[in-house]
């Protein structure tokens, strides 16, 4: 029967990649106060556009979209949900910003895991809400014949409420003893929690949600400025294999939690790169042309004004778009394409 006791990570051996992952993040973590402490104005235009992204993308992992307009509109409170996916998108919504306010007050407990599920599902007309599964899920991988192969079974319903107290107990023990890096136990939890399935649907958002809290209450918060739901869905295939690995012999206690780790280890040490860049942006608070000038200066290949835009998020639509001409008629980049079609290239 499947144990959960995190104390065996303490005396395990990590390689090279991920020792070097957790010093980098901690050097930027070293280096995050001074960011936070010398530029609000900039942060909190960062935090707006951060949570557009993570509730976007954490939901569109699942198959749950609507347009981007939409999205904005829900999110500001403007329009009320129009169909299921709407009402989940709000729900994570509020999830992610009661996490956002609140989580030095947050604790980890079954209590909690119940309550933001149910608070995930709190515009739905399904009943699942804050209730553990009452049935048997598995995970499954849709052949190129469109049949179905079952790659990974879950903890059965009456296992699940003991096995989520037991991984939050022994989370919560190893952080208080603080023997054991919390970069390495962080994953480990989350990976444990998505093992066991705890909910009939909902169990990959409230995964990334816990996620952030865990990283947040020990004051790792790249996340609150640059999205990891945002990168997490970008690389889909990549954290999906990195689970898949990570789960073999999991029911035997016997598992090799390196894959996700090292997954997630890289997302956040993405996030950390990305936070000091795009504050720089702003350092000495250029005009509008300079900031899209070295925001396009950033990419890498083709591009889009929707990208600029979330690297310059505080300058509006037009100074985007004007600055965009401007490069173009200087020859610094290259239109192509029309309409929602356009994109753009550095010659």
């Amino acid at each position: 029967m499947r144990k959960f006791n995190y104390e065996f990570l303490k005396n395990k051996n990590w390689d090279t990649e991920i020792i070097s992952y957790i010093s980098q993040i901690h050097e930027f973590k070293g280096r995050q106060e001074l960011f936070l402490s010398q530029k609000p104005d900039v942060l909190k235009k960062l935090v707006d556009v951060a949570i557009i992204q993570s509730t976007e993308s954490s939901n569109k992992i699942e198959g749950i979209v609507t347009t981007n307009i939409r999205i904005k509109e829900l999110l500001q409170k403007k329009v009320m949900p129009q169909n299921r996916d709407e009402e989940e998108i709000l729900g994570y919504q509020d999830v992610l910003s009661m996490i956002h306010e609140n989580y030095e007050y947050i604790p980890i407990s079954p209590s909690i895991i119940l309550q933001f599920h149910k608070a995930l599902y709190k515009y739905s007309a399904k009943s699942i809400g804050g209730k553990f599964k009452n049935s048997q899920n598995y995970i499954s991988e849709i052949q190129k014949d469109g049949s179905q192969t079952v790659i990974f079974t879950p903890l059965s319903p009456f296992e699940t409420p003991t096995a989520i107290e037991e991984i939050c107990s022994s989370y919560n023990i190893e952080i208080s003893k603080g023997e054991i890096n919390p970069l390495i136990l962080i994953p480990t939890f989350v990976h444990d929690f998505l093992c066991i399935h705890p909910f009939n649907d909902g169990n990959g958002r409230m995964s990334r949600l816990l996620t952030t809290l865990l990283l947040y209450k020990l004051g790792f918060v790249a996340g609150r400025y640059i999205s990891l739901e945002e990168k997490i869905e970008k690389t889909k295939h990549a954290y999906y294999d990195a689970l898949e690995k990570s789960g073999i012999a999991w029911h035997e206690n016997n598992e090799n939690p390196t894959p996700f780790i090292k997954y997630i280890l890289g997302i956040i040490l993405s996030s950390y790169r990305d936070f000091e860049e795009r504050v720089n942006i702003f350092d000495i608070k250029p005009n509008a042309y300079e900031q899209v000038k070295k925001a396009v200066a950033k990419t890498i290949g083709k591009f889009t004004k929707s990208d600029i835009m979330e690297l310059c998020p505080n300058i509006g639509r037009a100074s985007v778009e004007n600055s965009l001409t401007k490069l173009v008629e200087e020859k610094l980049i290259e239109r192509h394409g029309k309409g929602r079609g356009t994109f753009y290239i550095k010659p």
